[in-house]
């Protein structure tokens, strides 16, 4: 069941998506070479606790981390541990948090140093999906109006949008109805009403569109070991236009 959110949830949820940014941001200064996974992580949870949130991630349906590090051909789901990130690596760092009982969720994906070409494009391309997809979250619109925009940018550049996962509704809740696919289909999906907060995330491959998952259970990875890139913002469609409540 879709769920709307009042004004005074709304003010909430932005509240959650401003811790979310800021450690993101804090992540990212942190995310140079020889760097942990397990270091981002614990640094992802001690902000998160200053902030007086709670990591979303951790414990969910028996996930061991705050935070998800997914690296070159890992698409999403990457459990911090021992490994150094290297120079011309790129990693996904999905977060979210629970504040006041309201979740907020984002991912950005960042190089580390200098990255190839390629995978710089990929990068630029995904990112400015996510944002063509936001564009189109007003009143009116339906959700393939989303999933269209970002599958058209994406393939446009000839890259893959992975069809297995998508984005979500968010609130009380991590993952709520309705699923935002990234790629269009026959239907028109819900139409968008002011007080639907989504967690809008193109997942772009630069080669196959196929995943499958490691034996860790967790662990999405490209079928054939190219690359992935990953974005997301917690997004609000309100009368006056999309929200982004994860804003940086």
């Amino acid at each position: 069941m879709v769920t709307l959110k009042s004004k005074r949830e709304l003010e909430i949820m932005r509240d959650a998506g401003r811790i979310v940014a800021e450690v993101l941001q804090i992540l990212r200064e942190h995310c140079r070479p020889g760097i942990k996974t397990r270091d981002l992580d614990r640094i992802a949870e001690e902000q998160t606790l200053k902030r007086d949130a709670r990591p979303a991630f951790k414990g969910y349906r028996g996930y061991p981390a705050s935070l998800c590090t997914s690296v070159n051909q890992e698409v999403v789901h990457g459990i911090p541990g021992s490994r150094e990130l290297k120079e011309g690596d790129i990693v996904g760092l999905d977060f979210g948090v629970f504040y006041q009982g309201y979740c907020g969720d984002a991912t950005i994906t960042v190089p580390i140093g200098q990255v190839a070409p390629e995978v710089r494009d990929l990068l630029r391309v995904t990112e400015e999906s996510l944002y063509l997809g936001i564009e189109q979250a007003v009143v009116g619109n339906h959700l393939v109006d989303i999933s269209r925009a970002i599958q058209i940018h994406a393939e446009s550049h000839g890259y893959a949008v992975v069809k297995e996962l998508g984005g979500h509704g968010i609130g009380r809740r991590m993952h709520e109805e309705p699923m935002v696919l990234n790629y269009a289909t026959d239907g028109r999906g819900i139409k968008l009403q002011p007080g639907l907060v989504l967690a809008l995330e193109p997942m772009v491959n630069l080669g196959v569109d196929g995943v499958k998952t490691l034996a860790d259970g967790w662990t999405v990875v490209t079928l054939d070991g190219k690359p992935s890139a990953h974005f997301e913002h917690t997004v609000a469609v309100t009368e006056s236009g999309p929200d982004i409540l994860t804003a940086m």
